[in-house]
């Protein structure tokens, strides 16, 4: 099942895609309120959405296309309290994702500290059932205040130096009222970075991952994440100007998904009633890697087969400025 989340009209509404249409429920304002919901009825999220179907339904393409009064929101949030949705990540987690890093921080012929981490996962990241394996590198991205729906902009701050895509499948989850990690499903993902200041020394990678990121536009409720085909693709002005497979799934990752999921949740703090958590998995190729700079008004498209529709996002650059943040005393 996919769900898609839309403001229009009639103000929030949550819908089934199906065949080049959307079913709008009738109930839940948002999949955040059909997550609790179904948890409260002891149902799975695709049992009460079906439950709760309508028979109004409404047209797929032009809303996609955004020529419509509807238009396509992230495909989750905390509707309540957007700093209650935590953005994160795993870096490291493919097998062909520390090439990249490798040529991005390698100075000599000396192994990196990137390379030293991605080793282990490839030791120790897919462990005997049951048991935690080693720890993946872990991000912080923001809170759901950050997170954009397909046609949405990415931004590049005043005080950025770059920014470029990370086509990424990311977890989505809820925690219970008892305080256990819930997971209602996964969506296609941009995780957008900014790699020229995280070139200029791996330690700025926490600051280089604090930039708005995009999801969507579908959310997969019950998704296949074994072995997954993509495609990224950057359009300047209508035209192709670099494209590159992908391959993401638990077959090309050298952390499992249990093991990732294991060692985001395994703190107290992460597991809090009521918050939602999307967790980006990790990427194996991006433009940057390969020489490329995105400049203004470049759309970026981020497909995963069985992933719903592409989801695109242009990158919208702010003039750069050094103006200082003053801090003054109360």
């Amino acid at each position: 099942m996919r769900l898609i989340q839309l403001e229009g009209p009639a103000g929030r509404r949550i819908g089934v895609v199906e065949n080049g249409q959307i079913g709008l429920l009738n109930r839940s304002p948002s999949i955040f309120a059909l997550a609790g919901t179904a948890l409260e009825a002891g149902v799975s999220l695709a049992e009460q959405a079906s439950n709760d179907l309508s028979s109004e339904r409404l047209d797929y393409d032009a809303i996609y296309a955004g020529a419509s009064e509807w238009r396509i929101l992230p495909a989750i949030d905390q509707p309540e309290d957007p700093s209650r949705c935590m953005v994160s990540g795993t870096g490291l987690s493919h097998m062909g994702s520390a090439s990249n890093r490798q040529a991005m921080h390698a100075s000599s012929e000396q192994l990196t500290d990137s390379m030293r981490m991605f080793q282990w996962g490839v030791d120790g990241g897919r462990p005997q059932s049951g048991k935690p394996g080693v720890s993946p590198e872990w991000f912080y991205k923001g809170s759901g205040s950050i997170l954009r729906a397909h046609n949405e902009p990415l931004d590049v701050p005043p005080f950025a130096e770059d920014g470029g895509e990370e086509p990424e499948i990311a977890g989505v989850y809820i925690i219970d009222p008892a305080g256990a990690p819930r997971r209602i499903g996964m969506v296609a993902g941009n995780e957008f970075s900014d790699h020229v200041f995280e070139k200029k020394n791996y330690l700025y990678l926490a600051a280089s991952k604090l930039r708005t990121c995009a999801i969507g536009p579908e959310l997969i409720v019950d998704p296949q994440f074994d072995a997954v085909s993509g495609e990224v693709t950057i359009l300047r002005s209508g035209q192709i100007v670099w494209s590159k497979k992908l391959a993401t799934g638990e077959r090309v990752m050298c952390h499992s998904l249990v093991n990732m999921e294991h060692h985001h949740f395994k703190f107290d703090s992460h597991r809090r009633p009521g918050d939602v958590h999307v967790h980006f998995f990790g990427a194996d190729a991006f433009s940057f890697g390969e020489g490329v700079r995105l400049i203004n008004g470049d759309v970026m498209k981020v497909t995963f087969d069985g992933f719903g529709r592409p989801l695109l996002n242009p990158v919208r650059i702010a003039t750069p400025s050094d103006a200082l943040v003053a801090v003054h005393p109360v």
